[in-house]
């Protein structure tokens, strides 16, 4: 099926991952809303919600650029019914806003504790909540949260167990959720990268850029994204999928197109996936 004339809601979506996806379901003509704090460039990071926007109606999609902090339940409400208004519904919710910081309970400060589980667990249920309403009126509505596979190994747990929960919490909202909006037809899944994958949160969050020769590009998220939102009537739902390997399930062979660079190095596979 097609994502044209689809309205797909993307949280953090001024960069990577977030803005990768927003560019594919922008080629099938659909409307995405750019849902992010990012309403100027950083000077880093770079993006915004405004230049995001600007490349969807480029690429053949309708824009909606909307400044929104995920952890704010009344700005999230607020948000889903501007979208719903502006473009007639919701059919698709993209978890994909995330924070991340890779220490120990000893040295972890707890207001950083709190900020994670706020963008990384509670604002997948609040957004999740919002947009009910409207996913319930959708032909194909699907929920996607970037999280990862539910690895209870202890190497996931003995360094940065506080990032480790609030990633893992919003895989079992996916579970949960897909068992509890079965009967509005609502598909949920998590997507999680094998790799790493070559984005600013990579490069000044995790081990800096020299990482991306060991890296892929976020058009693999992308293009998992799109195969699994284009599944019908919960082909897909309650599945914590590696984005490789749903590729792989639609006949994708080819993942060299995918690397960074065209180095020999090897892939540097990501956190909570076995090698």
């Amino acid at each position: 099926m097609s994502l044209k004339g689809k309205t797909v809601f993307i949280t953090g979506a001024s960069r990577g991952i977030g803005r990768e996806i927003a560019l594919r379901v922008a080629k099938d003509g659909a409307y995405v809303v750019i849902a992010a704090k990012s309403t100027e460039e950083h000077p880093k990071l770079g993006g915004s919600i405004y230049t995001v926007a600007k490349e969807v109606e480029e690429a053949g999609g309708r824009a909606l650029a909307i400044a929104l902090d995920v952890r704010d339940q009344a700005q999230v409400v607020q948000a889903m019914q501007q979208a719903a208004e502006h473009f007639g519904g919701i059919d698709v919710v993209i978890n994909n806003a995330g924070a991340i910081k890779l220490s120990g309970v000893e040295s972890l400060d707890p207001n950083r504790f709190d900020l994670m589980y706020q963008i990384n667990t509670r604002a997948v249920m609040v957004c999740s909540q919002a947009a009910l309403p409207y996913l319930k009126k959708s032909e194909n509505p699907h929920i996607l949260n970037l999280s990862p596979p539910l690895n209870l190994d202890e190497q996931w747990f003995a360094s940065y167990a506080p990032y480790t929960i609030t990633k893992y919490g919003m895989s079992m909202l996916t579970i949960g959720m897909s068992q509890e909006f079965a009967h509005y037809g609502i598909s949920v899944n998590s997507l999680w990268p094998r790799t790493i994958i070559a984005t600013a949160a990579v490069e000044f969050t995790v081990g800096g850029k020299q990482l991306f020769n060991q890296a892929r590009l976020p058009t693999i998220m992308a293009d998992a994204a799109y195969a699994i939102l284009t599944s019908e009537k919960r082909a897909i739902s309650g599945r914590l999928m590696i984005d490789e390997d749903i590729l792989r399930e639609k006949g994708v062979a080819d993942f060299a197109q995918y690397r960074y660079t065209d180095t020999d190095d090897e892939l540097m596979v990501d956190l909570f996936v076995e090698k």
